[in-house]
Parts: structure tokens; C-alpha cells; sequence
């Protein structure tokens, strides 16, 4: 990445780059040759796997899946919609089979267990408790996708309850 070539502006500032790491080599990697890593679909024990093998200094950026829905089967219907595609490539199994997730959870896109673990769903409440649980468990930051019923559509008014979470 160092060596690519480079057409736009200049920054004003040195960059920082992380790197999208599930496993233990790459967030290996991601300690060794960048600011940090960067986790995607990823339940809290995880974070804290991350975070130990990163160790203290890397930055550590946790996506956490949400929907805001109360309903259990409404909230699991949608999550499944998204992350059931994401249960059937290879890395993200391999990273779920080694948190305790078995071929079980896997089928149907995905049990109401590993649902459960992956998308942060029901009031703003469930939402901020999630979000302490990565960052109790060593994440730096945790980024927020907003997952709704029509995946066409902008989630502003999701995205307008959640901003209490910035407060």
C-alpha cells in the first residue's frame, strides 16, 4: 500500500490506515504494520480476542450490527436478511466456529443464537449496552450499521434515535 501510486490531494495530516482483520494473522498483521484492525460481524468475545492479541497500543474498530426493533422475530427477520449471505463465506464461519458457533447456527441463515451475538436489536437501550460490552472488552471505537426493513432506503430516522448514544 505504501508503494501505490497516489493522484489526489494531498493530506494535511499523516495517514493512519487499519486493517480489516478477523483471524489471528491478520490482526497480527494489523498490530505489526498498521494503526490497527478494523472487526466486521463480529459477536463481543471476539473484541476481546481481538484486543488481547493486538495489545494495547493498535486501534481497535468494532462494526456492530443494529436494528431497532422490539419484536424478537421481527428484529431476527430482518438481521437475517443481511447477515445470513454474510454466515456462508468461508472467513466469517471460520471466525464464528472459533467462539463456539456450530454448523447448527449456521443453517437457515443463521440460529437465533449466533443473531443474537452478531446484531445489537431493540430500543436505543439494548443498543448502548452492546456498545459498553465491545468497548468494556477493549474496543476503541465501535461503528454503528443501521440495518432496517427496506435496505434501499436511508435509516434517518434510526439513525436520529441513535444520536442519543453520542450524547
Amino acid at each position: 500500500m505504501d508503494a501505490a501510486s497516489y493522484t489526489g490531494a494531498a493530506p494535511t495530516a499523516p495517514l493512519r490506515r487499519v486493517l480489516a482483520a478477523l483471524g489471528p494473522r491478520m490482526l497480527d498483521l494489523a498490530a505489526e504494520l498498521t494503526a490497527g484492525a478494523h472487526t466486521y460481524t463480529v459477536p463481543v468475545e471476539h473484541t476481546a480476542v481481538a484486543r488481547k492479541r493486538l495489545g494495547e497500543g493498535p486501534l481497535l474498530v468494532v462494526e456492530q450490527k443494529v436494528v431497532l426493533a422490539g419484536d424478537p422475530s421481527e428484529a431476527r427477520r430482518i438481521a437475517r436478511r443481511n447477515v445470513g449471505g454474510v454466515l456462508r463465506l468461508p472467513n466469517y464461519a471460520n471466525n464464528l466456529r472459533r467462539h463456539g458457533f456450530t454448523d447448527d447456527d449456521f443453517a437457515d441463515r443463521g440460529s437465533d443464537r449466533i443473531i443474537d451475538a452478531l446484531v445489537a436489536w431493540g430500543d436505543v437501550e439494548a443498543v448502548r449496552r452492546r456498545v459498553t460490552e465491545h468497548l468494556d472488552a477493549g474496543a476503541d471505537q465501535v461503528a454503528l450499521q443501521v440495518i432496517v426493513e427496506d435496505p434501499t432506503t436511508l435509516p434517518l430516522r434510526e439513525w436520529r434515535e441513535l444520536a442519543a448514544l453520542l450524547a
